[in-house]
């Protein structure tokens, strides 16, 4: 500002030497000149590190290994404590027309999550693509077989039952079995696991900025399992939040602990191969190749394709490259391929 100050006093002093005569004297314009670093630009501070499953930026350095636990989602098992605090939740097919959840926690780990429920053997291929510390309360044959032989490092409710995994009052089991995230800590150390992040493995994400409107508008999304309805799910885009909100059997999902409703930047559906293995209806579900998918971001619904990568399951497009996700938490179905993507998934504006 002194330099303006300063052309201001030398404009004036010329006006007045050369003009002596006030009438005939043409007023001089008087023009301020601003100095380059007299201007402030106010920008947001870009946070240095970025989460590797919401994609949001933090200030320190996410340094925790990925946490999976299987959730029961039976109805009586409604509603769950822990998921909205779920990175990524993935949904499949357990036995029969049954569905569970395998909820990662990288962000942050919940005080309780529960229900928790018995493994699957490809529960435990999913872990151990994630390189993530697995928990669960009971297991299927094959599952056992794969726990015992440590194929991922874990802690298992038929183990610690009453000591880790504490039993709800409120609920019957086998759906009030739960664990808090001290005891998730307390029990690795237990079992001698590092939670320390070392496969590094992550999703990619767009900018803030960057157009993410590909595909066709649908504004509602609809995961049909079956005729029944218990086990389907609902997602309302809402525009203003860009956030879809999800719903099971026509109820909102909520947050037992904390009353949160659910809330997602993207849901993705990989069809896969289900094949039913034993008289207790068990599924077996091929999660080793790729396929169909389809990917609801922004409002907006496209095809894309889903493959195993290293034993992460990831979706591409159809150049190959990695789908780049909206920044924030995930869901994840499974489709069985037998009706198909095209029959299970319902999404109109």
């Amino acid at each position: 500002m002194k330099r303006s100050i300063l052309i201001l006093a030398m404009l004036s002093m010329a006006v007045i030497t050369g003009c002596s005569n006030k009438e005939q004297a043409e007023e001089e314009p008087v023009v301020e000149v601003e100095e380059q670093e007299d201007i402030i630009v106010a920008g947001a501070e870009v946070l240095p590190f970025v989460t590797p499953f919401t994609g949001e930026r933090v200030a320190e350095e996410v340094t925790m290994r990925p946490i999976l636990a299987t959730i029961n989602n039976h109805p009586q098992a409604r509603p769950q404590s822990g998921l909205a605090q779920a990175d990524v939740v993935y949904e499949m097919l357990a036995e029969g027309d049954v569905t569970r959840f395998l909820a990662l926690y990288q962000s942050e780990i919940p005080e309780s999550i529960g229900p928790i429920r018995s493994a699957r053997s490809y529960f435990i291929d999913i872990a151990n693509g994630l390189d993530a510390f697995y928990i669960a309360h009971g297991y299927s044959p094959e599952a056992k077989s794969m726990l015992e032989r440590k194929v991922v490092e874990n802690i298992n409710g038929m183990h610690y039952d009453g000591t880790y995994f504490k039993r709800s009052s409120a609920r019957k089991a086998p759906h009030n079995s739960y664990i808090s995230g001290e005891n998730v800590r307390a029990g690795a150390e237990k079992v001698g696991a590092s939670l320390l992040y070392q496969k590094k493995v992550s999703y990619p994400f767009y900018e803030a900025e960057d157009n993410v409107k590909i595909g066709t508008t649908a504004n509602e999304v609809l995961m049909k399992y079956n005729n029944s309805g218990s086990f389907n799910s609902q997602y309302v885009y809402n525009a203003d939040s860009n956030r879809y909100t999800r719903y099971s059997a026509n109820t909102e999902t909520i947050d037992y602990e904390t009353n949160e409703s659910i809330e997602l930047a993207n849901i993705l559906f990989f069809e896969m191969p289900h094949r039913i293995i034993d008289n207790a209806g068990r599924r077996d579900i091929t999660i080793t190749g790729g396929g169909n998918a389809y990917l609801a971001q922004a409002g907006m619904v496209r095809e894309v394709k889903w493959k195993n990568a290293d034993g992460l399951l990831i979706a591409i497009e159809e150049d190959g490259s990695e789908v780049k996700l909206v920044q924030g938490k995930t869901w994840v179905h499974f489709v069985p391929s037998s009706p198909g993507l095209a029959t299970s998934v319902i999404y109109s504006e």
